[in-house]
């Protein structure tokens, strides 16, 4: 098609067509993706909910707490990250992590 013989009121008229035209299939494209993607679940054994929040099926396992302060048992620590200050401390005073480890 030679857009450069059209008159300008037919340009305008194609061009609503056209708008109205990728409106109608977009809804079309998103019904359709929408039941793919809902058949894809259900035969992987998966809600769209399941899906939709993330989660993987099976859950991880809190890490144990590894390092326990001898005086008050409410300072503890898994031994992962950045030291906690009370361990720090007991490092400077000069006594050793493996003096916590539970």
């Amino acid at each position: 098609m030679d857009l450069s013989k059209l008159e300008f009121t037919a340009l305008i008229a194609l061009k609503a067509d056209i708008e109205s035209e990728i409106k109608h299939r977009e809804v079309e494209e998103k019904f359709k993706a929408k039941k793919q993607i809902i058949e894809l679940a259900r035969a992987h054994g998966l809600s769209v909910e399941d899906v939709l929040s993330g989660k993987t099926a099976t859950a991880r396992k809190p890490v144990e707490v590894k390092y326990r302060h001898p005086d008050d048992s409410n300072l503890s620590w898994t031994g992962r990250g950045r030291k906690p200050a009370w361990v720090q401390a007991w490092i400077d005073s000069g006594k050793t992590l493996e003096a916590l480890t539970i």
